[in-house]
């Protein structure tokens, strides 16, 4: 075995002596030190974290690095919520307005969402240790790419149709069916569930009626052709019911006199009959549904009860003047015009 050779000083003879020292010695050692060295170390790193409750430099700056973060994503949350209300306002307005106005069916949520449940997505982020709050965020915003992607596909939908409708606007049945001059009227049973004036039994009433004095003038709603005009004993008596396109139909029942016939194109503001008491009726009154694509829904939603009596007037008068038969131009009338260019 190799030997380490060194002088030594021997006291007894005064003289520096060869000394040899197995290489094994060396070895052990050199053993003894690095684990004495291990042990220390491991020592210290325990009085340190347990004992003393400390923590390690480089975790305290990591931890400080996922505060950072953590910080950042409280506040992208924040925005994400702030933006899905802005979004969820302009969805329920295009639900509830544009598409309604247009005749067309709210996209339901199922295809807002579709995509982005049952479906790990994500999982590829579990390989890099993400945290579950940075994968819910991902998918919030995932969501919300999809849900203004359909939204700007739906007005852009909307806006074809409005081009390609031109006169839409006039054909929804938009006003009341009566100048709703303030004590001419009154609503009597609503939209809904009620109790039947001749039965007693709870049934669901599918328009709104106006009680009101026998005679009292009915227009039409908006404009469109008359699809049928009946005349019945029973039911809804006199009964008109109008065809306004786009989804639109209005039903204007128990009526004293009608004034128009079935494919007569009528106007908005065009006198249709009069206010009666014919059929299943317990008094004058008006019985007025608006039917969108087969489905009844809410007259009260459709009209403006507060329209001041002039405005409606005005609008009664314009499609009076409209329908009055064209006189030919007198003599006088010509001279009249000439001298006035003249």
């Amino acid at each position: 075995m190799a030997t380490r050779r060194k002088y030594v000083f021997n006291p007894t003879t005064f003289m520096y002596e060869i000394h040899e020292e197995p290489k094994s010695h060396r070895i052990i050692r050199t053993v003894v030190f690095v684990v004495v060295g291990v042990g220390l170390a491991w020592f210290y790193f325990w009085l340190y974290t347990s004992v003393l409750g400390l923590e390690l430099p480089k975790t305290v700056r990591l931890k400080k690095i996922h505060a950072r973060w953590e910080s950042k994503m409280d506040v992208l949350n924040r925005r994400i919520d702030v933006y899905d209300i802005t979004l969820k306002g302009i969805e329920d307005r295009d639900d509830d307005v544009y598409r309604s106005i247009y005749g067309l069916d709210p996209i339901p949520d199922e295809i807002k969402m579709a995509g982005y449940g049952g479906v790990n997505r994500y999982g590829y982020l579990d390989d890099f240790g993400a945290s579950p709050y940075l994968k819910s965020t991902l998918k919030r915003l995932d969501v919300m790419t999809k849900r203004s992607y359909l939204q700007s596909r739906s007005l852009d939908e909307i806006k074809e149709i409005a081009v390609q409708a031109g006169d839409m606007i006039s054909c929804i049945p938009a006003v009341p069916p009566f100048n709703p001059a303030p004590g001419s009227y009154h609503l009597s049973s609503p939209f809904g569930y009620r109790s039947d004036p001749m039965s007693g039994s709870h049934k669901f009433h599918e328009g709104q009626d106006f009680a009101a004095q026998k005679g009292k003038e009915v227009y039409a709603t908006g404009d469109g052709v008359v699809e049928y005009v009946k005349f019945q004993f029973t039911g809804y008596g006199n009964e008109i019911l109008i065809n306004h396109g786009f989804g639109y139909q209005t039903r204007y029942a128990h009526l004293n006199s009608v004034t128009v016939g079935a494919g007569m194109k009528v106007r908005r503001g065009q006198l249709i009959g009069t206010i009666g008491s014919s059929g299943k009726s317990t008094g004058p009154h008006l019985h007025y549904e608006v039917i969108l694509r087969g489905n009844r829904v809410n007259p009260r939603n459709y009209m403006d009860l507060d329209m001041s009596v002039e405005e409606y007037q005005a609008m009664v008068d314009k499609r009076e003047e409209e329908n009055q038969p064209s006189r030919p131009t007198s003599t006088g009338e010509i001279l009249r015009r000439r001298r006035a260019v003249e």
